[in-house]
């Protein structure tokens, strides 16, 4: 029991961390979408959730991050006119992963200093001078969300929208806020709405 604790602790720590890239990049994050031709999109009116999500642990068991991901792309397209259904049209899964990067850079620091010229010996001179250049290396964690909209029937991936960034510190601690977020902006690209779907207009005629 003691092992399961630590290991679901491990597992909320590194989804935190990979998700941690939507909220608090010091870049913006990168957003991928992919399509299936084949796949009868318009025509979806209903979906659900793979029974073990790719941020499950085992069967029968839902993670903290499973439910705010839930709960996030219910949001999401339940204002686009989608109803959660136990016989839907797309099964929802998600995937979180983490990997460390390692990055090299050289930025030009000062002009050499004029004794470094010495061994010309006085025969000619410095055109101009140059400057050195310092390398740094720098490591850092980047995560990668995945939100795959799969066609129930044909059991294919019909769509799937990825985001990729650079993790920073200061909202590992906030993982429902960073969850909103990314599922927020991913889904934003789901060009797509429930059939006979109208948005509603309340409050445009107010006044």
């Amino acid at each position: 029991m003691h092992i399961a604790t630590l290991v679901r602790s491990t597992l909320a720590l590194v989804a935190a961390a990979a998700l941690a890239v939507m909220a608090g990049c010091t870049s913006p994050a990168k957003i991928f979408i992919n399509e299936n031709p084949a796949a009868d999109i318009a025509s979806y009116k209903t979906y659900n959730y793979q029974s073990r999500l790719g941020t499950d642990e085992r069967d029968g068991y839902r993670s903290i991050l499973s439910n705010y991901l839930i709960a996030a792309t219910d949001k999401a397209l339940q204002t686009r006119g989608y109803a959660r259904s136990d016989d839907p049209d797309m099964i929802v899964n998600f995937f979180v992963a983490t990997e460390e990067k390692v990055r090299t850079t050289s930025t030009p620091s000062a002009p050499m200093p004029m004794g470094y010229y010495g061994y010309r010996g006085g025969y000619y001179g410095a055109y101009g001078g140059y400057n050195t250049y310092e390398t740094r290396v720098t490591q850092y964690t980047e995560g990668t969300l995945n939100i795959d909209l799969v066609d129930a029937d044909k059991k294919e991936l019909a769509w799937e929208g990825v985001t990729v960034g650079k993790i920073t510190d200061e909202v590992r601690e906030n993982l429902e806020l960073v969850v909103n977020t990314a599922v927020a902006d991913v889904l934003a690209k789901f060009n797509y709405t429930a059939p006979g779907f109208v948005p509603s207009t309340a409050g445009e005629n107010d006044g």
